[in-house]
């Protein structure tokens, strides 16, 4: 029965949404005065822009995916130096790059590695490895990959509100087959006695969900990408295997709408600043609002292009609304969570991130902040190829921090180690973070012992005020002190004074546990003391009986704390945590000291 209530709130979202679609269409309007003709048309295109048939008005059909060369050269004219395509350009095949290589006296197979001349910042050329492969023979496992598809980014507000109704009926369609199944099959097995999943959770529509955020793109799929990086605890096992194909990329953007952006931010002549450009994108480096291209410079120089899908920063009010709309009808978030609080930050956050002028100033930032900081490096800006929705860098080499779990202990603690140390650092010391904890922003190069960080969009800063009595707040769940928990939260603005005991005592008790890695001196291992369930454990309170949202600085700052977490959880790193926090506590210089932890509280 609770199944067929699922599917029943399900069906009553999208409703929401077709009445959306209908106040947002000028088309669907006239239609209602009778002009059906207008609105016939207007849909079809709206479909078959979705699937790449159409771009904006009708066409005759092509084929899906280019048969061009993937890597195009430019030769300078003599007569005005602008740039074209050189006539004998030709696909890099597998016979180009298939060749065994020798990494540490051992063979690596051909097939599981790709060579990357990388430019170092001393100028000297390495020849290193795709981000989404290792720098060392690996035991992998075998996963499931999908094959980016060149499909048109659907721009239009109606086809993007076309999308999310498609992408809600296939989930309504495929709880509709799995209630069915069970009721002539019976409930599914499941491992442990764990209670069987929701219908619409099946694993077809898991599936269903990933290629219809690959399709749609833009803020949708930033916020799959975003809980693939989640553990098992909080995310259902079916969709975290499900968008880990999300991770893997979405959709190839076609020629013909790469082309006129490049054009329009960059210059009609952007080919004469280039020696190649590598249409193919970078798979592990795609994400929500854009794809990353592979580029030479004149001077020799491989850089990464990251060049923003059409119509996305338009499309973020309206698909977050979308998605809030959906959720909210369909009672699938708890009212503890404060949706309407959660969507005003992340409409915030994303605007921020499409505006890549931005995340230059961002990135440049961190460069000098980590400039002597060993065992990190950021690629340098390319400022002359960057726009407010192209950017440009240094092209660096690594594997995704989550591919480091196949290696050694010691270089899984190291990485570990690192990632919390810089977590801190950005926090307590710099007072600026990079809180977007995507996997793929972090790239292991084992040959130097160095992480690579790309993207900042998602960089802030944090007022002063704020970080004092956060850190406050992290000691005193070190120590197991509640008052100084207690206090801390009032002020921060987590708990309003008001609250009854029992969510008291469950937000305390889940600052012990958050706590634990840093409230004993030595090495804490996180795979065998699995923070994230035994906070989850406590979740149902404390949405039950919270007052208020927590402050707008806690959105990212918990994102990217998580995602450090989740990152040392992953790794199955021991780290000495409380060794790190106490090294920044020791140091750190607040504005005003109130007396809500004994001097003791700081011994080690």
């Amino acid at each position: 029965m609770s199944s067929w209530k699922q599917l029943s709130r399900l069906v009553d979202g999208l409703s929401l949404v077709a009445k959306e679609i209908y106040h947002q269409s000028p088309e669907l309007q006239r239609a209602r005065n009778g002009d059906l003709e207008a609105l016939g048309k207007k849909a079809l295109v709206a479909a078959t822009d979705l699937v790449g048939l159409t771009s904006g008005k009708l066409r005759n059909l092509s084929n899906r995916r280019s048969k061009e060369p993937s890597v195009v050269f430019f030769d300078d004219k003599d007569d005005g130096g602008s740039s074209k395509a050189d006539d004998v350009s030709v696909p890099i095949t597998p016979e180009v790059v298939a060749k065994p290589t020798i990494v540490d006296s051992k063979i690596v197979s051909s097939e599981s590695i790709e060579e990357v001349r990388v430019v170092d910042r001393d100028g000297e050329t390495k020849v290193g490895v795709r981000a989404e492969v290792a720098s060392t023979p690996l035991e992998v496992a075998t996963v499931k990959r999908r094959r980016h598809r060149e499909r048109k980014v659907p721009s239009t507000p109606m086809a993007r509100a076309y999308g999310f109704f498609n992408l809600g009926a296939g989930l309504a369609w495929g709880a509709v087959k799995e209630s069915t199944y069970r009721l002539v099959n019976g409930t599914p097995p499941t491992q442990g006695n764990k209670p069987a999943l929701s219908s619409i959770l099946s694993e077809e529509n898991a599936e269903r969900l990933a290629l219809g955020l690959c399709e749609m793109r833009g803020a949708a799929l930033k916020v799959g990408q975003m809980l693939s990086i989640q553990d098992e605890s909080l995310v259902p096992a079916p969709i975290l295997n499900a968008l880990e194909l999300v991770r893997q990329g979405a959709d190839v953007m076609p020629r013909s709408q790469l082309n006129p952006v490049l054009d329009a931010e960059l210059g009609p002549n952007w080919q004469s600043k280039l020696a190649s450009f590598d249409y193919e994108p970078l798979a592990a480096a795609s994400i929500g609002q854009v794809r990353v291209h592979r580029a030479v410079t004149k001077d020799g120089l491989e850089v990464a292009m990251k060049i923003q899908y059409p119509g996305v920063a338009n499309s973020i009010e309206s698909d977050i609304e979308n998605v809030r709309r959906l959720l909210n009808y369909t009672n699938l978030i708890p009212k503890g969570l404060f949706l309407d609080r959660a969507v005003k930050v992340a409409k915030e956050e994303l605007a921020r991130e499409c505006d890549y002028e931005i995340e230059a100033v961002s990135q440049k930032h961190f460069r000098d902040l980590l400039s002597d900081t060993p065992g990190f490096y950021v690629p340098r800006v390319i400022d002359e190829l960057s726009s407010k929705k192209i950017l440009t860098t240094e092209l660096i080499s690594g594997v995704p921090i989550d591919k480091v779990a196949s290696l050694d202990q010691e270089t899984r603690d190291y990485v570990g180690r690192k990632m919390l140390e810089l977590t801190l650092k950005e926090l307590f010391v710099f007072r600026f973070m990079q809180t977007d904890p995507n996997w793929g922003n972090f790239l292991y190069d084992e040959p130097t012992k160095t992480i690579n960080l790309i993207d900042f969009g998602a960089a802030r800063d944090y007022p002063k005020k704020f970080v004092d009595d956060y850190l406050r707040m992290v000691m005193a769940c070190a120590n197991k002190d509640s008052k100084g928990v207690i206090e801390m939260s009032r002020r921060l603005g987590f708990l309003t004074g008001d609250e009854p005991d029992v969510m008291l005592d469950a937000h305390v008790q889940a600052g012990f546990i958050v706590g634990l890695p840093f409230a004993e001196p030595g090495g804490y291992a996180f795979r065998t003391n699995n923070i994230t369930s035994s906070v989850s454990n406590l979740g149902a309170t404390m949405l039950k009986h919270r007052l208020t949202p927590p402050p707008d600085e806690a959105y990212s700052l918990h994102r990217k704390l998580s995602g450090a977490f989740l990152a040392c959880i992953k790794l199955g790193a021991t780290v000495r945590c409380r060794e790190l926090l106490l090294q920044v506590y020791e140091k750190y210089q607040f504005d005003d000291e109130p007396q809500v932890m004994a001097s003791s509280s700081v011994s080690s």
